[in-house]
């Protein structure tokens, strides 16, 4: 979907402030480490770490070293500056592929958001809903985690502040009964969005991970051609962790975008690189915080120069 210009440049900013502290950069302190003397296999070695604990994960770091060795011996790496500019270039390499926009190309478009407990599945569709409704679109949001009632009282607040229409039922309500009634409701409101809720669940739970498929076929009896989109939300804070869980939902439930939150609170920011890699899923949003404005759409070379240099250069 198309982004307002100045609202775009406005989240980047705030992303390069937040994504990386001082001290975590992966080029921090490079020039320090390397006065005056020209890139060689021991600076190398030491990327090779940070990458590493950053959670940019072996096959992605590998991949990173290659490219930057065969420049190193083409004698292209003269200074630390020039192996900053290889390194950021090598990094939006790999995740330019999963700069993908997500776009409403159906209405109602319906919408089902997927994740394990606390990865900030409910605070996103509330995101996602005041997006959508600033765009002037008509957002239907279905509180389908009726395992707490919590969870159907927060989705509320968000319908609220976005406008949004919301289907409810009790807790412990089947979910499949929530989705049905949303859909359903979407087509006939001529609603253009329909967000659909789930319970956390751990990727490892089968019986869940059924449920989970359970609720996709409910929306395909009533819109054969959704859901349109199936998001995961991932904790950037759960490392390679948040790999695995993408894998698995993903083989579970067929996943078609993500969404990464709470990389304000990690210094791990490198499995968004870890998951480009393996995955190749488009990465829809990211989210650097608890405000409206800390989230919007995943932008590939300001991600990488971030990650890298952090709030160094504009």
């Amino acid at each position: 979907m198309p982004t307002d210009q100045p609202a775009k440049t406005g989240f980047i900013a705030r992303m390069r402030a937040k994504i990386n502290r001082p001290g975590s950069w992966l080029s921090y302190d490079l020039a320090n480490l390397v006065p005056g003397r020209q890139i060689d296999a021991e600076v190398l070695d030491e990327l090779e770490t940070r990458l590493l604990s950053a959670d940019v994960g072996v096959d992605a770091t590998q991949h990173i070293l290659e490219e930057l060795r065969k420049k190193v011996a083409r004698a292209e790496l003269a200074d630390v500056d020039a192996l900053i500019a290889a390194l950021t270039d090598a990094i939006t390499a790999i995740l330019l592929p999963s700069q993908k926009p997500l776009e409403l190309n159906a209405k109602p478009f319906v919408l089902l958001v997927v994740g394990v407990n606390g990865s900030g599945k409910t605070t996103t569709i509330g995101k996602l809903a005041r997006r959508f409704a600033d765009a002037r679109k008509h957002v239907i949001l279905a509180a389908g985690d009726t395992f707490r009632a919590a969870a159907i009282e927060q989705l509320g607040v968000w319908a609220d502040r976005a406008g949004a229409d919301i289907i409810q039922q009790q807790a412990g309500a089947d979910p499949g009964a929530v989705v049905f009634d949303a859909v359903q409701a979407a087509r006939s409101r001529r609603a253009d969005v329909v967000i659909i809720d789930t319970a956390g669940r751990l990727h490892s739970q089968s019986h869940l991970m059924d449920e989970l498929k359970k609720v996709k076929r409910v929306i395909q009896r009533v819109e054969p051609s959704a859901p349109h989109e199936v998001l995961l939300v991932l904790d950037a804070n759960q490392g390679q962790n948040a790999l695995t869980q993408a894998t698995q939902f993903n083989e579970a439930v067929g996943v078609t975008g993500l969404v990464l939150t709470k990389l304000d609170g990690t210094a791990k920011g490198g499995i968004v690189i870890a998951i480009a890699r393996k995955l190749g899923l488009p990465i829809r949003f990211i989210g650097v915080g608890e405000q409206a404005d800390d989230f919007g759409e995943f932008d590939a070379r300001a991600f990488a120069g971030a990650l890298v240099s952090g709030d160094r250069h504009p």
